[in-house]
């Protein structure tokens, strides 16, 4: 992903809520969201992949499991040869290792600059670290965003995504209304002025296109691929988690969407959830 918010404990229906982009160019194969295992006989995980590099960039299990990544653009430190970075969601959806456990291993392989936001939907625990931290900071109730620098660094559209989806949350009386206005916030395109903008070292020019938190450049070369939702609902019975997955083409329109929908009071024996592909309403 390019640009996500996480809302933990910011409203007493939705526990978590989750809107997040992911940039990239078109020319790079993916597939949609969808149940895939990593590997041979490893637990199931469902997300977008990544058919160049294997990984993906968000995803979570059937157990409540979920991490999502950013790249951290810091030109100096990246390497051509270091391994891909999403094969790191994979890693910890996959497995059962602690933060600490899967931290201390994960920042030995020596990945180009991230960020992981990470945790477990059912005990409420979440964290974040970049490629730098010695270990995982754990995350209280709050709302943050992340794109491609620190945790919460506040760069004009984290902070615009941060407040859409604050006032989304405050405003939203059904799922249906808060899913609506979470996709409208991700499909912003306002720039920034130039003040506001961050020296990352690639230019005021670029700097300019990558402000909006919805990229479409006019060479369809490179932008906004998908937008992706979670949402969960607390209920008597436990919760209900949906999450959505909107794709885009190179010009900016959105050419499909899966949904996904499961209560976390299903027995493991009712099987993996459905993913239902959704025809969009014109315009």
């Amino acid at each position: 992903m390019c640009l996500i918010a996480l809302a933990l404990d910011q409203h007493p229906r939705f526990p978590v809520v989750i809107a997040a982009n992911r940039d990239e160019f078109f020319d790079r194969p993916a597939a949609a969201l969808d149940w895939w295992q990593p590997a041979p006989d490893s637990t199931p995980i469902l997300a977008g992949r990544d058919l160049q590099g294997g990984g993906t960039w968000l995803g979570l299990n059937a157990r409540g499991r979920m991490a999502m990544l950013t790249n951290v653009r810091d030109l100096p430190r990246y390497r051509a040869t270091a391994p891909s970075r999403g094969a790191i969601v994979p890693s910890w959806l996959a497995g059962d290792a602690s933060a600490g456990g899967f931290w201390h291993a994960t920042t030995g392989q020596a990945h180009n600059p991230f960020n992981l936001l990470a945790g477990d939907l059912a005990r409420g625990a979440w964290w974040w670290a970049d490629d730098r931290s010695t270990a995982p900071q754990p995350l209280s109730p709050g709302l943050y965003g992340l794109s491609n620098a620190a945790l919460d660094t506040p760069w004009p559209k984290v902070l615009r995504l941060k407040t859409a989806v604050g006032e989304a949350l405050d405003a939203a009386r059904t799922t249906r209304e808060l899913e609506r206005q979470l996709l409208a916030a991700l499909a912003d395109r306002c720039g920034a002025p130039d003040h506001a903008l961050p020296d990352t070292g690639i230019g005021l020019e670029r700097e300019r296109w990558l402000a909006p938190a919805f990229i479409a450049r006019p060479d369809a070369r490179y932008g906004t691929r998908c937008s992706t939702l979670l949402i969960a609902e607390r209920h008597a019975q436990g919760m209900t988690v949906r999450v959505i997955e909107r794709q885009f083409a190179g010009d900016g329109q959105a050419i499909a969407q899966r949904r996904v929908r499961w209560d976390t009071s299903q027995s493991p024996g009712d099987g993996l959830p459905a993913v239902v592909s959704e025809t969009l309403n014109a315009g």
